[in-house]
């Protein structure tokens, strides 16, 4: 069965640094589209970033662009999130996400918080 597994989360200095990773299995990571999605406190979740099957293009939210860099690593059926200069407003879960035989698939998210 598919499974995403994310880690890397925690508690930050606002313009400090992160590394999210979504752990994949139960399915072909190389050839699927990876996204990452982040759920505001109290708001919606929104798209961060994707990665195409085999890491050729990459598309970013305005709110990241400049500043977070969405990898993977098909030999380990590894997803990443690089997170620099984070501001409060990034505070979230993050979650990592993709579509197999039509279906949508979910980690249960890893929490990041930026505050002083």
């Amino acid at each position: 069965q598919v499974q995403l597994v994310e880690s890397g989360g925690g508690l930050v200095q606002p313009g400090g640094s992160l590394r999210l990773s979504c752990a994949a299995s139960g399915f072909t990571f190389s050839t699927y589209a990876m996204n990452w999605y982040r759920q505001p406190p109290g708001k919606e979740r929104e798209l961060v970033a994707v990665i195409t099957s085999a890491a050729k293009s990459t598309n970013y939210a305005d709110f990241v662009k400049g500043r977070f860099t969405i990898s993977r690593d098909n030999a380990k059926n590894t997803l990443y999130l690089q997170m620099n200069n984070l501001k409060p407003e990034d505070t979230a879960v993050y979650y990592c996400n993709t579509r197999v035989s039509y279906v949508t698939y979910w980690g249960q998210g890893t929490q990041v918080t930026v505050s002083s």
